[in-house]
């Protein structure tokens, strides 16, 4: 089967909804959808991640042993227009196909934010990153909840944006309880050319049930990048734990006041902790995969 020739992203996710509903013929499209985001994922994890290739070759043999010759040859096709469509700029586009085939009720009530909710949520918080990067080198982003990695794609966006360089300047660690999802941002991040690592896990209870690395997680030698970072942040806490605080005299406040400032500390408190937790979680996958390539003396 040919690959279609296409124009714009309308076009793309037109043809996509038509490729998918084919496939749907014998089967629930949510399983459709499902199984097309898991494949492609896999197929983009075994050519970089060979520490879980044999695990996923099985289960990539297992998903296509459920459909006909003609059904498995345009799940391929599939990704070929996923590509073009990506390559028209960075957007949430599997998060807008999943939308708009009404797929939310079929995994448990998901909604994914529009995209132009993301790019301005991001680019209010990021603000002037050029600073960041010059003192660290790259930017860090952690996502609870990641859906479809949109808030991510948008950081990436953003950076762009600032004339910075997505590939070299951010790292991201995205998570979600659903499977679906994780696969669904797995792959957007890889064909955006995203670094990160997206787990598959409840934020709440830090379970990890299986993670993913980007490809230029892998090529860009983030395992490593990430250990250096560690390491200057454990010496600057080390340092810093000597120096005595400054002294300082808060001002009074009223009892509304006050009130407004606990509230909003124990929000900065769960956010933090939300942070750490996710941070501690990455720092346990790269030294997980930094032993198992015998890279540790």
């Amino acid at each position: 089967m040919a690959k279609p020739n296409l124009i714009g992203p309308g076009a793309h996710k037109k043809e996509l909804t038509s490729l998918l509903r084919d496939n749907a013929r014998r089967h629930r499209l949510s399983r459709v959808f499902s199984d097309f985001v898991e494949l492609s994922a896999l197929t983009v994890s075994n050519r970089v991640d060979k520490l879980q290739f044999d695990k996923r070759e099985a289960r990539y043999l297992e998903i296509v042993g459920c459909y006909e010759r003609e059904e498995v040859e345009r799940f391929p096709i599939m990704f070929a227009v996923l590509v073009d469509w990506l390559s028209c700029g960075f957007s949430d586009c599997l998060g807008d196909l999943f939308m708009s085939l009404e797929l939310g009720d079929n995994f448990k009530g998901q909604f994914f934010t529009p995209y132009s909710v993301s790019s301005l949520m991001a680019a209010l918080t990021i603000g002037n990153a050029t600073d960041q990067i010059a003192r660290k080198g790259f930017i860090t982003f952690n996502e609870p909840a990641c859906g479809a990695a949109g808030m991510l794609i948008a950081c990436a966006d953003a950076l762009s944006a600032q004339q910075l360089d997505p590939t070299r300047h951010m790292h991201a660690t995205a998570i979600d309880i659903d499977a679906t999802a994780v696969h669904m941002a797995y792959l957007q991040l890889s064909l955006y050319g995203v670094p990160a690592i997206v787990i598959h896990g409840n934020a709440l209870t830090l379970k990890e049930y299986g993670h993913w690395v980007t490809p230029m997680h892998v090529f860009g030698g983030w395992d490593s990048r990430l250990r250096r970072a560690e390491a200057q942040r454990q010496a600057v806490e080390l340092l810093g734990a000597a120096e005595p605080a400054p002294a300082h005299i808060e001002p009074e406040l009223d009892a509304t006041e006050a009130l407004a400032d606990e509230e909003a500390e124990a929000d900065h408190a769960e956010a933090a902790a939300t942070a750490d937790a996710m941070a501690n979680a990455t720092r346990e996958i790269v030294a997980q995969r930094a032993e198992q390539l015998g890279l540790f003396s």
